[in-house]
């Protein structure tokens, strides 16, 4: 393709201590945890709202915060679970560890908090651009509807779960040493573009529902022709409020996420899909008989992109062991959970077969150490959520919303002790790093 030479001069509007890329819950603790330190701090978020997949994702559900036994994602993420309940933010009874979610009022708990904390921010606002100076990132380029603009900070964390401000931050061409994406012939998890649905008789739906679910109608409605895509794997529909309905089904299919190309494609499919679903439910099954679509999210369920290559890397060996590491900065229990690439019988069968086998009983948990935030090759950058250091099967469990607060706050507080210290990520007191953490309410039992 024809290339040309791009080059401006850009105002810098923010000087910094800590520049978080993402308003999704790592980026969100990640910016709480650092201004709560007395640093700094400008977040920037690319879509309307924060919570990435709780809010404009429409995702129905969090999943689990603990395991009945131990409540893994304290600190900030106890904090989110807690407001929840008491800003109505749930349409879950008390004490549930995989709380539905009511995006609205959840928007507002998060722009609250972050207001409150004294973090500058923008929603609207993406990342575009890294400037470096070898090892160290010296300024983020932003854009919004004023233009281009620079955020020139001290420390940078990525909470972007596509690994974009580390991606770009490395050297043109050293793709391999910096991240790694999708399986061993590149491909992704498929997506999901979640959704909101009314007039949904929940009372009619549990009454009727016995002998009915998905491994025996989703069968017999792919032979009846309902889908064009025969995909045998259905997250689910879960009630979000009286009558209400969050859907998070369907699956986009080869979608890569960093790619606009390949997600405006994938968002079409997405709500033109969502039509065989209506007829799905209100075919096989009772009480969804009057549902109406009221939105589709703005923002499609992306579970895997970039894993962005640290100095440890988590692995599946490590979720066997029940891995203890000596800089644990949090602990953790998803089950593995890579959805089938494709929708062929033999992968989904595969991927059903690894989700029952590979999880924990309660109480038995894996660490996550400092050191898989710490990106190769750069000395005031963390990584935290869905892209941190881990090979396929581990990011799979640490992917999900609670898994993202635990990290975000680790590296957050990490960045703001290195603006006290004057020193890079790797000379970070690991010891001190692990007593603010427990002090704040992070789950450390070994540290």
């Amino acid at each position: 393709m024809p290339k040309l030479s791009f080059s401006r001069e850009v105002e810098v509007r923010h000087r910094v201590d800590v520049f978080v890329a993402g308003g999704g819950p790592s980026g969100i603790a990640a910016a709480l945890s650092a201004a709560r330190q007395g640093r700094s701090v400008f977040l920037a978020e690319g879509s309307a709202c924060f919570g990435g997949m709780a809010t404009a994702g429409l995702l129905p559900l969090f999943m689990p915060f603990g395991d009945g036994l131990n409540f893994y994602a304290g600190g900030i993420g106890r904090e989110v679970y807690d407001l929840m309940y008491e800003r109505g933010a749930t349409y879950s009874s008390p004490g549930s560890m995989t709380p539905t979610i009511r995006a609205e009022p959840l928007k507002r708990v998060y722009d609250d908090l972050l207001s409150a904390s004294g973090v500058s921010f923008g929603l609207m606002t993406n990342l575009v651009g890294v400037e470096t100076a070898g090892s160290r990132v010296t300024a983020a380029i932003c854009f919004g509807k004023s233009g281009l603009f620079a955020v020139e900070a001290t420390t940078f964390v990525d909470g972007t779960g596509d690994g974009d401000l580390c991606a770009w931050a490395g050297a043109p061409g050293d793709a391999e040493r910096r991240y790694e994406k999708g399986d061993e012939q590149g491909r992704m998890m498929p997506g999901t573009l979640c959704s909101l649905w009314a007039q949904v008789d929940w009372r009619k739906v549990w009454a009727t529902r016995q002998g009915k679910d998905d491994e025996t109608m989703l069968p017999q409605a792919i032979a009846d022709g309902v889908f064009t895509i025969p995909d045998l794997h259905l997250p689910g529909m879960f009630p979000v409020g009286e009558g209400l309905g969050g859907g998070n089904v369907g699956h986009l299919f080869g979608v890569d996420g960093t790619d606009e190309r390949s997600l405006t494609e994938a968002l079409v499919w997405g709500r033109k899909s969502l039509a065989e679903y209506e007829r799905y439910y209100k075919e096989y099954y009772e009480g969804f008989e009057q549902m109406e679509l009221v939105s589709t999210a703005a923002l499609p369920g992306i579970r895997e992109t970039r894993r962005i290559l640290g100095d440890y890397v988590l692995c599946l060996d490590d979720f066997n062991s029940r891995a203890s590491f000596e800089d644990e900065i949090g602990r953790y229990s998803y089950p593995v959970d890579i959805h089938a690439a494709a929708a062929t019988p033999e992968e989904q069968e595969q991927a059903r077969e690894e989700f029952l086998k590979l999880r924990y009983q309660p109480g038995e948990s894996y660490g996550l150490p400092y050191r898989s935030l710490l990106p190769r090759g750069l000395d005031n950058v963390w990584v935290a959520g869905r892209c941190l250091s881990a090979d396929r099967a581990m990011q799979s469990s640490l992917r999900v919303m609670p898994a993202c607060f635990i990290t975000g706050q680790a590296a957050g507080m990490a960045a703001a002790m290195a603006v006290e210290t004057g020193r890079a990520s790797r000379a970070v007191d690991v010891g001190e790093l692990q007593a603010r953490l427990r002090a704040m309410g992070a789950y450390l039992p070994g540290a």
